[in-house]
């Protein structure tokens, strides 16, 4: 059992029986009456979001995750295939589980998988992606006096603001968290 002085941000509980992530909390201390916590819960399986206010001090079913490092293979339909990367047993997992993460999956990209009971609950793609820029606009010069920028589309298919004088084929570091270019590599 964990208490909502406990929470933090990705933390797993049980949940009007299924399983939610904590996305974001806030501690409020009113003026008046006692204390409680605002949170924001995604369920894992479904991917839909939940504002639950709990009192302070409540207790909640904190759940253990194992952790394993996979390596994802390739997609079948709406099936992405991961390979443990000690036991080389392929998982199957289906793409609303990889809602987050999918826009950063490129073939034989290592990734966290989060197991219960060897069962894959989430995947956790790294906090920074490698992608290579597939299209992207000609910057000109002269275009802006203080930089600029304009879209560029990855090869997984995301859309990413990049500066001018980014072109076709260079590769980029993104922020999986923000979705934000971060540097040309």
């Amino acid at each position: 059992m964990a208490s909502t002085s406990d929470f933090s941000n990705g933390m797993v509980i049980e949940f009007d029986g299924g399983l939610m992530t904590i996305v974001e909390f806030q501690h409020v201390k009113p003026g008046k009456g006692g204390a409680f916590v605002r949170t924001k819960l995604k369920n894992v399986e479904t991917g839909r979001v939940l504002d639950k206010t709990f009192r302070a001090g409540e207790k909640v079913t904190e759940v253990r995750l194992e952790s394993r490092k996979f390596q994802y293979l390739y997609k079948d339909g709406d099936l992405y295939y991961f390979m443990n990367n000690e036991t080389f047993e392929q998982i199957p997992i289906n793409k609303e589980r990889l809602t987050d993460g999918l826009p950063y999956l490129k073939e034989n990209d290592e990734v966290d998988l989060l197991l219960r009971d060897d069962k894959p609950i989430m995947v956790e793609v790294p906090n920074f992606v490698e992608l290579k820029v597939t299209q992207t606009d000609p910057g000109l010069r002269g275009d802006t006096a203080q930089g600029g920028s304009k879209p560029a589309t990855t090869e997984t298919g995301l859309v990413v603001t990049v500066p001018l004088f980014l072109e076709e084929g260079e590769t980029i570091r993104v922020d999986t968290r923000t979705g934000k270019y971060v540097t040309r590599v």
